[in-house]
């Protein structure tokens, strides 16, 4: 039986032509209990902590500006003010998220959308010290797991403390 062939997303093609490796995987754990979510995630060898949310926001300087962080966490936009040089950011409004990163919510790629926008993009520096994350394939339930180094390096990123801590 033959295995079906998953179309490359934009950001798979993009990641291909500058050799980046990473795995593409078809990854719906959205409307699944915990112990469902988990059951899954195994079967990929990702833990959830592995799972990061691409987040758009604005900042008063610089415009659409972008932070990559674990889905499990949540962003403080202080910290992303001030390392983005911004004096204040804002969440981008869900209305303006489309026309503004060319996603949908729960679809937004890092790599998509440098390619498309190049806005600056940060990513929290827990991923840093990890060989792989998830991060949205550009399409709803599709993910890809990265090297977040060498995605850092071809967006001329920066790792940096993004957290709210509780």
């Amino acid at each position: 039986m033959s295995k079906k062939k998953m179309k490359k997303t934009l950001p798979e093609q993009v990641m291909d032509k500058h050799n980046i490796n990473y795995e593409p995987l078809e990854l719906n754990i959205l409307d699944k209990t915990p112990a469902e979510r988990d059951v899954i995630l195994e079967t990929f060898h990702v833990k959830h902590d592995d799972i990061y949310k691409t987040l758009a926001a604005n900042g008063d300087k610089t415009g659409p500006i972008v932070a990559v962080l674990p889905i499990t966490k949540h962003l403080s936009l202080k910290k992303l003010a001030i390392i983005s040089g911004n004096k204040k950011v804002a969440m981008l409004p869900l209305k303006d998220l489309q026309k503004t990163t060319g996603y949908i919510h729960g679809a937004n790629n890092p790599v998509g959308i440098w390619q498309n926008k190049h806005f600056p993009i940060y990513f929290d520096h827990t991923a840093s010290e990890k060989s792989h994350i998830l991060v949205s394939g550009g399409e709803l339930g599709r993910s890809d797991k990265v090297n977040p180094k060498e995605i850092v390096n071809l967006l001329h990123s920066q790792f940096a403390d993004l957290l709210e801590h509780e």
